[in-house]
């Protein structure tokens, strides 16, 4: 169809068009005036041989006779139908490619039925198959009816049909004239629409050409100029127009390629808004921002405000009072400077820019330099404080009897190992850090291990009335990992998890699929993890029950060796909680042929 979107195509196309119009409507009048003129014969022709039939039928008191010398009138293109009454009436026996009209379709139609009763001549076109569907009658036929007197003074009537195919014929005829007719200005009107494409037109699609190489970004097209007139002064428009683009796309490129690395390589989140408050740029950072505060405010997509109220009413006062703000807001642990700028137009504010500073990091360390020696220093003054004074007490002989002595040693007995196993924790830690940590990989059939581990927790679930649950989104699931370590890993986090988690509620492993490797979450319906100490869960001494810092809580270096054990294989670690609503811990393994001996 390429050619009617051209210009030669709508030329030739209404030409044609308008040849069409005056073929078509010259057609119409020749149809319908031979359609008229046969149609007036024919119902001439029938009436006068109705009258005959009918005067005959009259005249001969022998019917038998009377229908004999009516049949002979009546030739091989029509029918005819005598009718003295209700049941005496004859068809004639001729051929004529034509079925006996039933005599009730005669009665029941309005027009014929008028020959009966009011003996009134009744000429009318009747369209059988419509009527008739399962008789042999042709589809366009005329009939005639004349009232007819019986020698016995009885009326009756006599009817003649007959095919309208002459009519038909003449039709086609004139339609296979106005075809020719028509095929030979459609020969000349392309002959001349293309005679014209050489003079007016072939410019105009080296343009066009020219122009669909200039969208694929080939800016140096430049159009022959041919002629002097209007046509050609839009070739030289179109070349300046040309190289005017070619220097305007390169300066744009230019810019946008500057601001794009500006803003991909910036550590500070940058958010562009328009002056309704919809963001129209972000950078990672941001991004990172954007999805925390979606996590935040829950998985109901409809409710979700674009933005936390603090920037909204941040990027309010910009606007309002056109001049910088700056606020702090605190989401999911991490802590954000938010210093907002308002972007001019020519005559008014048309927006803003927001530059997110993560602060977190800066917290942490601050709040690591004044809890680390507090914690050292607490976690090992108790065992020592209680060894000291058991051994006194055993060296003073304050305890009565023996078997008071072996308690007092049992209790020096487990603080020493309590002291070991923070010992052992801190090396392993520091070894791990240091990089100094050897993973054996295997290749380890996830539901088999996994089901093996929380076996063994099974009992504590139990206990504390906790639903201990797994769930696999893939089935055999496979891949090489250190199965001493992660089930380390697994251990701590599923211990965690039931300690905080109160009777009547759930704990839950999701294994699936993540990519080329795994994502084990393990999710808890607790206490949740307060919004301040989420930065700081895998440091070490962290400890998320601060009331309990005895006994069961163990050391609190659980999570830091979690991460150095996760990171260790190449993976991710991280925390997702609300304060009373549980915590998801997730990590990532991914995916690694282990190495052959």
């Amino acid at each position: 169809m390429w050619l009617f979107r051209s210009v030669v195509g709508k030329l030739w196309f209404t030409i044609l068009l308008l040849v069409s119009c005056v073929l078509f409507i010259l057609s119409i009048l020749l149809i319908k005036f031979l359609e008229d003129y046969y149609v007036q014969e024919a119902e001439n022709d029938l009436t006068r041989l109705a009258t005959k039939v009918a005067e005959v039928m009259h005249d001969y008191r022998d019917e038998q006779l009377a229908r004999s010398i009516a049949w002979t009138l009546v030739d091989n293109r029509t029918k005819a139908v005598i009718v003295a009454d209700e049941s005496h009436y004859w068809y004639s026996p001729g051929d004529a490619g034509l079925d006996n009209m039933p005599l009730s379709s005669i009665r029941q139609d309005r027009d014929l039925r008028r020959v009966l009763t009011d003996g009134k001549t009744v000429k009318k076109r009747l369209y059988m198959l419509e009527r008739h569907p399962k008789e042999k009658l042709p589809r366009d036929m005329i009939i005639v009816g004349v009232p007819m007197s019986m020698p016995d003074g009885s009326r009756g009537a006599v009817f003649i049909y007959q095919s309208l195919e002459a009519i038909a014929d003449a039709t086609e005829r004139t339609k296979e004239l106005i075809f020719l007719a028509a095929f030979i200005a459609i020969v000349m009107t392309t002959f001349f629409a293309f005679f014209l494409s050489t003079r007016i037109t072939a410019p105009l699609r080296k343009m066009r050409q020219a122009a669909f190489e200039m969208a694929r970004g080939h800016f140096d097209m430049k159009v022959p100029i041919l002629t002097n007139d209007e046509i050609g002064g839009l070739a030289m428009a179109f070349n300046q127009m040309g190289r005017r683009l070619q220097f305007n796309i390169n300066a744009l490129n230019q810019e946008k390629e500057q601001l794009a690395s500006i803003l991909s390589s910036m550590a500070d989140g940058v958010i562009t808004f328009s002056r309704d408050g919809e963001i129209l740029i972000t950078n990672p950072p941001a991004e990172r921002f954007l999805q925390a505060w979606y996590f935040e405010q829950g998985n109901d997509a409809e409710t979700i405000a674009p933005l936390p109220p603090q920037v909204k009413e941040l990027f309010a006062r910009v606007v309002r009072e056109e001049k910088e703000q700056s606020t702090e807001v605190t989401m999911q642990g991490r802590t954000w400077v938010i210093l907002m700028t308002p972007l001019y137009g020519k005559t008014m504010v048309r927006g803003a820019v927001a530059v997110l500073r993560d602060m977190t990091e800066e917290r942490r360390l601050d709040k690591l330099r004044k809890d680390f020696i507090a914690n050292v220093s607490h976690e090992l003054r108790t065992p020592i404080a209680m060894l000291q004074g058991y051994s006194e007490a055993i060296i003073d002989d304050i305890a009565a009897s023996e078997e008071e002595k072996k308690e007092m040693a049992k209790v020096i007995y487990d603080e020493s190992l309590r002291m070991g196993r923070l010992v052992n924790d801190l090396l392993d830690l520091a070894r791990m850090e240091a990089g100094h940590i050897e993973l054996q990989y295997e290749r380890v059939e996830l539901v088999p291990y996994v089901e093996r581990v929380i076996r063994k927790f099974y009992g504590l679930a139990k206990e504390k009335q906790i639903e201990l649950t797994a769930e696999f989104r893939d089935e055999n699931i496979e891949i090489a990992i250190d199965p001493d370590r992660i089930e380390q890993v697994l251990t701590n986090l599923i211990d965690n998890a039931i300690r905080h988690t109160e009777a009547g509620g759930t704990v839950r492993l999701i294994i699936e699929r993540s990519g080329d490797g795994v994502t084990i979450h393990v999710q808890d319906s607790g206490s949740g993890i307060p919004e301040e100490d989420l930065p700081f869960v895998f440091e070490r001494f962290y400890k998320a029950d601060k009331a309990r810092t005895r006994g069961r809580s163990g050391t609190g270096l659980g999570l830091a060796i979690a991460k150095n054990i996760v990171e260790a294989h190449k993976g991710l670690i991280t925390v997702h909680s609300k304060r009373n609503e549980g915590t998801t811990f997730s990590f990532y393994l991914p995916a690694r042929e282990p190495k052959r001996a």
